[in-house]
């Protein structure tokens, strides 16, 4: 049996490996939607640098967690107090083994405990089937932003949801 993953609040310190995880996370694990066209990776991953991630770590309307096991970082999400997930990263080798779980859950609790009911985001083509696993529903038509598909889901938020 695997060590548990343990998610925690994201620090100052923990800028450039949340940059590294996003970045390799984009490149290797999220081919399927950008095809490695070398504009549309440039496009995705030009703002997840460390000076770029520095500032959403000292914003307090920002959450950032990252989850480790046994202490090595394995994913980075975030969430902001309107109720988005921004952004949830797993390396690639992660992959289906709870990291993601573990971090939406974990950002689900602080949007709860912001007083939400609700949460939202945009998920690629590659993440759908496990946004639609956490019980995230498509509630729009899907768009295209730089040259990505971007599916809107949503789910209702409960002091349950965190649990799931």
């Amino acid at each position: 049996m695997e060590d548990p993953i343990h998610t925690c609040k994201a620090t100052p310190a923990d800028a450039g490996i949340i940059s590294r995880i996003i970045e390799r996370s984009i490149r290797v694990g999220c081919a399927r939607d950008h095809r490695n066209h070398p504009q549309t990776v440039a496009s995705w991953t030009h703002n997840k640098t460390i000076e770029h991630i520095q500032p959403w770590l000292t914003d307090p309307r920002l959450y950032l967690n990252i989850a480790l096991l046994q202490d090595k970082p394995v994913g980075v999400a975030m969430a902001s107090v309107s109720g988005k997930v921004a952004f949830c990263y797993v390396q690639p080798e992660w992959f289906r083994r709870g990291a993601g779980q573990a971090l939406v859950q974990d950002l689900e609790g602080w949007l709860i405990s912001q007083g939400l009911r609700q949460v939202r985001l945009n998920s690629t083509r590659t993440s759908e089937a496990f946004y639609r696993h956490l019980g995230y529903q498509p509630c729009a038509r899907a768009f295209m932003v730089s040259g990505l598909q971007a599916i809107p889901m949503h789910k209702g938020l409960t002091s349950v949801s965190s649990k799931v």
